[in-house]
């Protein structure tokens, strides 16, 4: 499902709402306007992945709707937030299945991760995941917001102006935060 066919997000927005205010029935009417969606997204994340990878779409989408209907004290403000959330949890659920094959393997060599607009033809190895990962948490001690910049935009899809309605900042302060983080995260990958 392309975003132009995606329920509207104000739809959306208000399911997630009534969901977070603690009408339970709200969830089984958002599963169906989200679930394409988290796929879709899920699909995007394990294009990347090294073929040897043994979580699959399916998989990964099951994981993170468990953890994100699990997440109780989360108020979701609109789709955007939502997806933002989805993506990282997606992130964190593929660092830790590549961790655990690093130390299944014994280790394992860190390796560039080239951050530009054609994220969707880097294949990931597990070594690439984990140190782009470990960069974004050094960057996270000096930068929160950039790093949610990068997680909304790299790893969520989100476009400028979703990742700064997500945020409550500029458009302006999305671009500078995405370049400068990226610029920052080259750095700290080429050491």
């Amino acid at each position: 499902m392309d975003r132009m066919d995606s329920p509207p997000s104000a739809d959306i927005t208000v399911i997630l709402k009534a969901w977070s205010g603690g009408d339970e029935e709200a969830l089984g009417r958002l599963v169906p306007l989200i679930y394409q969606e988290l796929k879709r997204l899920a699909h995007r994340y394990m294009r990347r992945e090294t073929p040897d990878n043994t979580l699959r779409t399916t998989a990964l989408v099951n994981e993170a709707y468990l953890r994100l209907i699990n997440a109780k004290d989360v108020g979701w403000q609109d789709r955007a937030h939502f997806f933002a959330v989805a993506a990282q949890t997606m992130r964190r659920i593929l660092v830790d299945a590549a961790r655990a094959r690093v130390r299944e393997k014994r280790g394992g060599e860190q390796q560039i991760v080239n951050l530009n607009e054609s994220v969707d033809a880097i294949v990931v190895r597990d070594s690439h995941l984990i140190g782009l990962d470990d960069a974004l948490t050094a960057l996270a001690s000096i930068d929160p917001r950039k790093v949610k910049v990068i997680e909304m935009r790299f790893f969520g899809g989100l476009s400028v102006e979703e990742t700064a309605a997500v945020l409550g900042i500029s458009t302006q302060s999305v671009l500078r935060d995405w370049k400068l983080g990226r610029a920052w995260l080259t750095r700290e990958l080429t050491r």
